[in-house]
């Protein structure tokens, strides 16, 4: 159980250096089941750290949440998919063109190549928005109503997950069904602060809800002991995970 817990475990370096990266990496490789690698160290560093990351055996999640014209990342998504991670990601809010014309695109290179798509996820609602924000914008749904809607925009463009908060998780599972990948960030240990998320839970709570993988970024790299501190999350999510077995 613990090994399954530590698969779901995805660490978040968010960090801007690549010795700091190389750091966390070669401390948590064999702690967590992913490194996500988001827009401030892959704009500071580019594909380096994703073949640093793969060097040392870590697999990657890239979170770059693009969100552009259909062609444009559809061609963006086909070169995260050559890096050779496990996943990444682009914005719901792109639209069903936008995700159907990448999703297509890597899914026929894939074929062509004979070999396994990496999953791609959409995200829906960003977990440090609220209602607020939506209305700010001009959405005037709640939450509650447009997560599982882009949920199943992403889903019926043949993406295989989301990335969305844990507070959403039954949402999803009833607009999209059980084999639909569930992401969440926006998870906290009991002891730890919500710092800029707004949507926030505990690890324990997340996995018992049906969420796939967790991703946990400072409860781990400003703990004074990160090994512990991922070795603890990993001891939760395995508890959380035991009546589900």
């Amino acid at each position: 159980m613990i090994e399954n817990a530590r698969q779901k475990l995805i660490f978040a370096l968010d960090v801007d250096q690549f010795e700091e990266a190389e750091h966390f990496v070669k401390l948590l490789h064999d702690k967590v089941g992913m490194f996500k690698v988001g827009k401030q160290l892959f704009t500071r560093c580019g594909p380096e750290v994703i073949h640093m990351i793969k060097g040392e055996g870590g697999d990657v999640f890239l979170d770059l949440k693009y969100h552009d014209i259909p062609n444009t990342v559809a061609m963006a998504c086909l070169e995260a998919d050559r890096l050779g991670i496990g996943m990444f990601n682009v914005h719901a809010l792109g639209g069903s063109e936008m995700m159907k014309t990448a999703a297509d695109a890597v899914r026929n290179r894939c074929a062509a190549e004979k070999r396994q798509m990496p999953l791609m996820l959409a995200v829906t609602i960003l977990t440090s928005s609220a209602e607020e924000t939506l209305r700010e914008i001009g959405i005037e749904h709640s939450v509650e109503e447009m997560v599982p809607r882009l949920a199943r925009l992403a889903q019926e463009a043949g993406f295989g997950g989301v990335v969305a908060s844990p507070r959403e998780i039954g949402l999803i599972r009833e607009a999209c069904g059980p084999d639909f990948v569930i992401v969440t960030p926006g998870v906290r240990p009991a002891t730890a602060s919500a710092d800029d998320q707004k949507r926030v839970t505990t690890p324990a709570d997340a996995i018992a809800s049906g969420a796939d993988y967790l991703v946990v970024g400072r409860p781990i790299a400003k703990a004074d002991d990160p090994v512990a501190a991922a070795e603890a999350i990993v001891e939760e999510m395995a508890q959380a995970l035991s009546p589900r077995a």
